[in-house]
């Protein structure tokens, strides 16, 4: 997988946002896929059996596998929870992990890139395996107003905090809240939520979610 992360100059006081192009993302695709099916044909399941202990729907887990699409990150965390294994064994490489540490740095812009279904992600510390909580920054880019059917739930709970741009959380039962550089937000993740950006600009936000083993 590709280390190196594009980035371009932003407002004069945020951060830089890595961006991926096309062939990037194709191959962070196919790695992807290449990984949750090793994983299933590790665990002998056929589609239908992962189907069932992931709940998603054969047809997606099939276009995953074959990096037709690029999963949400609750999909992916539901691939992952459906193997019984941690995030980080669906994004890294077997040559990068450290199962042996209890400590991980990430340095500026090291993360590991992941193009997702609605965002573009910066998985942090991989390094560490079996993480209760799941790390990472993403890039949020603008969009209509959320709809229902456009908002995820799963189990867990997780914490957004906005390091650049405006964004509105959308969270099932609440008024939707706005959220500026320096707020941030810790909500129910069963609940079906959402996040978009606002205006013409990007959002970086970093994100984070617990994980919790066993749960499909």
């Amino acid at each position: 997988m590709p280390k190196s992360i594009k980035t371009f100059p932003i407002a004069e006081e945020s951060v830089v946002s890595p961006i991926l192009d096309d062939e990037e993302k194709n191959h962070i695709r196919t790695e992807l896929g290449n990984r949750v099916k090793s994983l299933r044909l590790g665990e002998g399941m056929t589609l239908e059996q992962a189907s069932g202990a992931t709940g998603l729907a054969v047809s997606t887990i099939y276009k995953v596998e074959n990096g037709k699409v690029s999963p949400s990150f609750e999909n992916l965390l539901r691939l992952a929870r459906g193997y019984g294994v941690g995030l980080e064994k669906l994004i890294e490489s077997p040559a990068e992990e450290m199962n042996t540490t209890r400590l991980t740095v990430t340095r500026s812009g090291e993360g590991r890139a992941v193009s997702g279904k609605t965002y573009e992600y910066e998985v942090l510390c991989n390094g560490l395996t079996g993480k209760k909580i799941i790390p990472l920054i993403a890039t949020i880019g603008p969009r209509g107003p959320l709809e229902p059917n456009q908002l995820d739930r799963h189990e867990g709970e997780e914490l957004v905090f906005i390091l650049t741009g405006d964004i509105e959380l959308k969270v099932e039962h609440y008024q939707p809240v706005i959220l500026r550089a320096g707020d941030c937000a810790y909500y129910d993740s069963t609940m079906r939520h959402g996040i978009r950006s606002l205006g013409t600009q990007e959002a970086r936000v970093l994100w984070a979610c617990t994980h919790v083993e066993g749960v499909s």
